[in-house]
């Protein structure tokens, strides 16, 4: 252990030297050792190389700032106080993210940030309050010409900044319902639809996100998921029931009753949720459904009523 302790001081003091070979090489190695061995994560940490692999983020070099980004996203797994103890980490991250030298250092960023955000709730307000890293990632999901891995980490990003419910209202601020609807429609893998419907779902669960779904065509996107016809994984329907249910709970009336109506059409594809779904989703598909019905017992539309019928004895038989 003295010798890795010994060989992270050594590397770490080279990140200082007026060399910019000596630097690149010495994040070279930090990257591959932060990687390759666990224990020394921690002994680099201690080493003091956050602060220096945060001033590299601004550095204009591809290989420079990919390294640091990726030792970042490393030490991230065993040293996540070092990181956020550290100063200024966040708005390097935040440079590197709009100003990357390289896909994969915006990545990296991407995926530290994610992991930050699943493992500590307290770093939820603080990293969703920087609006430059949301509209950050955003701008990665909603470019058409971004690889699939950027998407994907950006995705897995906002999804942490979601769970905190206080940051919701400042993503649908930002543009985030239209981007992620888009990016819906637009994008056929299955992976990217199923990361960008649980973003949807956690936006969903604040009052602004209903007159932003509106705009973007939200809630019809969301019944075409459930649709039958439709090929959406499992996942991606139970996060579209999250997303409506969420809508029910925080919208108005005139949002609720959008939802009313959509479900409806597509109670079928809910029906499925609840048969076939998690124990998270089929809990919610139920209570989708159930809203659905309790809204609308006085409802005396002729052709609306058998589907209500139908609808309640399925709930029936659900509980």
């Amino acid at each position: 252990m003295e010798d890795k302790r010994r060989t992270a001081r050594n590397l770490v003091a080279k990140l200082s030297s007026v060399s910019e070979r000596i630097r690149t090489d010495a994040l070279s190695e930090l990257r591959q050792i932060s990687k390759l061995d666990p224990e020394s994560r921690p002994l680099i940490a201690d080493a003091g190389a956050v602060p220096y692999l945060c001033d590299s983020l601004y550095s204009s070099s591809p290989t420079i700032q990919e390294n640091s980004a990726a030792t970042l996203l490393n030490l991230s797994i065993t040293s996540r106080g070092s990181l956020m103890s550290t100063r200024g980490l966040l708005d390097a991250v935040s440079h590197a993210l709009s100003n990357p030298a390289s896909h994969a250092a915006a990545q990296s960023c991407a995926a530290t940030l994610h992991s930050l955000l699943i493992a500590e709730e307290s770093y939820r307000p603080m990293i969703g309050s920087k609006r430059d890293i949301v509209y950050s990632l955003l701008s990665i999901v909603g470019d058409k010409h971004a690889p699939t891995r950027s998407i994907k980490d950006a995705l897995k990003a906002l999804f942490g900044i979601a769970l905190y419910p206080l940051n919701r209202a400042s993503m649908v601020g930002l543009g985030a319902i239209s981007t992620l609807v888009s990016l819906i429609v637009r994008d056929a893998r299955t992976g990217i639809v199923e990361d960008a419907t649980a973003v949807l779902a956690q936006v969903a669960g604040c009052e602004e996100s209903e007159e932003a779904m509106r705009k973007a065509g939200g809630v019809g996107v969301l019944g075409d998921l459930l649709d039958e016809g439709t090929s959406a994984s499992t996942r991606t329907r139970e996060n579209a029931v999250a997303a409506l249910l969420n809508m029910a709970r925080c919208g108005g009336e005139r949002g609720r009753r959008e939802v009313r109506e959509t479900v409806v059409k597509v109670w079928e594809g809910v029906a499925v949720v609840a048969e076939n779904g998690s124990g998270k989703g089929k809990a919610k598909a139920v209570e989708l459904l159930k809203f659905v019905v309790d809204g609308n017992r006085n409802n005396q539309v002729r052709e609306l009523r058998f589907k209500f019928d139908k609808i309640n004895d399925f709930i029936n038989h659900s509980i």
